[in-house]
């Protein structure tokens, strides 16, 4: 196959690369741009630990052709903290103790944050709906909803 040629927009930085037609945006990123955060769960859009946003929306890198985001803007969890700076939905998931083996973690941290840019007063139902796409087999979830909550209201200044 013959590679093609992306120009992209990733955490504000533009970034080209070659790529072949049929390789994952997720490939893409670990294998290519050496952007390791987002991780292979599943490799069917079912688990959620490979989520980045894509010009806002969130999604799944494994379902979403390299190709494809030719023009367009990525953001990874490489982009949620802000230099050596935290995001305080990550301070808050350490402070909560909201993470433990880290498979599932920076995918919950970008949907969580895509989340609160939408709706920075959610509810904890709101949030578990959120969620849902994000699976985790350690933490039970409830620290998880916590920290989530307890950044939002932080963010608030409540």
């Amino acid at each position: 196959m013959k590679q093609m040629t992306v120009s992209t927009t990733i955490n504000g930085d533009v970034v080209e690369f070659l790529c072949e037609p049929d390789e994952t945006l997720l490939d893409v990123l670990r294998n290519r741009l050496n952007l390791t955060g987002s991780k292979e769960g599943c490799g069917t859009g079912d688990c959620g630990a490979c989520s980045v946003t894509l010009d806002g929306r969130l999604v799944c890198s494994c379902l979403v052709l390299g190709a494809e985001v030719n023009g367009r803007e990525i953001g990874t969890i490489e982009g949620v903290a802000d230099g050596d700076t935290l995001h305080p939905l990550q301070s808050k998931f350490l402070e909560h103790a909201a993470l433990q083996c880290g498979i599932c973690t920076p995918g919950i941290l970008v949907a969580a944050k895509s989340l609160l840019e939408r709706n920075p007063d959610p509810t904890e139902t709101e949030v578990r709906y959120w969620l849902a796409g994000n699976l985790c087999r350690c933490t039970g979830y409830d620290k998880i909803i916590r920290a989530v909550l307890d950044t939002a209201a932080e963010m608030r200044g409540a």
